[in-house]
């Protein structure tokens, strides 16, 4: 893997990997981080792949142009909380309170951002457990432990052990989207793989599915414009 540099306003990074599993040149730039890798199969030259960047510029450019900015969490921002969106204020007393549309965090200001994301994560748990359950009772199974993470590639996992693993941002989706997430992973105690037979399941133990997979891939990447930490 090596870097290299597209030039112009601004200058763009880019990643180049070789794959031997690669039939041709590939050209991504990841919504989530902005990065950009470009792919080469074996034998291509390096010289051919910067070639193509080159001719695919105003491509990347554009598809760089629309990534959603980031956020900063800190008073005064929106924050959506099981999909509806929340105007983080200042609070008094010693804990966060959610009412009349606003999320009223107390202390230092400079402890908001950790203080909001300990409370989303509390919330993530306690719905993503009881979710689990709900879905594990029906299912027949029963699972080892549940564990949340800040993931990027997965909004969460099942082992082959039962241990189930979320991203604690589901809670920032709408609720029914969490509600899904759980199943299709509680889902994979039975079928450990994505054949028809696992959806069976997923709509058996959930019911109907495809609008709450729609909502993930076409705004789940929204979910981490909202950065808690500098």
């Amino acid at each position: 893997m090596t870097q290299h540099f597209l030039p112009g306003n601004p200058p763009i990074s880019i990643t180049l990997r070789r794959s031997a599993r690669a039939r041709r040149i590939s050209l991504r730039v990841s919504r989530l981080d902005g990065r950009v890798s470009l792919t080469l199969p074996k034998g291509v030259p390096e010289r051919e792949g910067l070639a193509f960047v080159r001719e695919k510029e105003a491509w990347v450019r554009g598809q760089l142009d629309q990534r959603p900015d980031r956020v900063r969490v800190a008073l005064g921002i929106d924050l959506p909380v099981e999909g509806r969106l929340l105007r983080l204020r200042d609070g008094t007393g010693r804990s966060i309170r959610v009412q009349d549309g606003e999320m009223l965090v107390p202390g230092a200001a400079d402890r908001t951002a950790a203080r909001v994301q300990g409370f989303l994560k509390q919330i993530a748990r306690e719905r993503l457990a009881a979710a689990s359950d709900r879905y594990a009772e029906r299912l027949g199974r029963k699972y080892t432990r549940i564990t949340l993470r800040d993931t990027r590639s997965r909004w969460g996992s099942c082992s082959s052990a039962g241990a189930l693993m979320y991203s604690w941002r589901l809670v920032m989706a709408p609720a029914g989207v969490l509600e899904y997430v759980a199943a299709h992973e509680v889902a994979h105690l039975a079928e450990m793989n994505h054949s028809p037979a696992f959806w069976a399941r997923v709509e058996d133990i959930h019911g109907p599915y495809l609008e709450q997979r729609r909502w993930l891939r076409k705004s789940g990447e929204e979910l981490h414009r909202y950065r808690f930490e500098d």
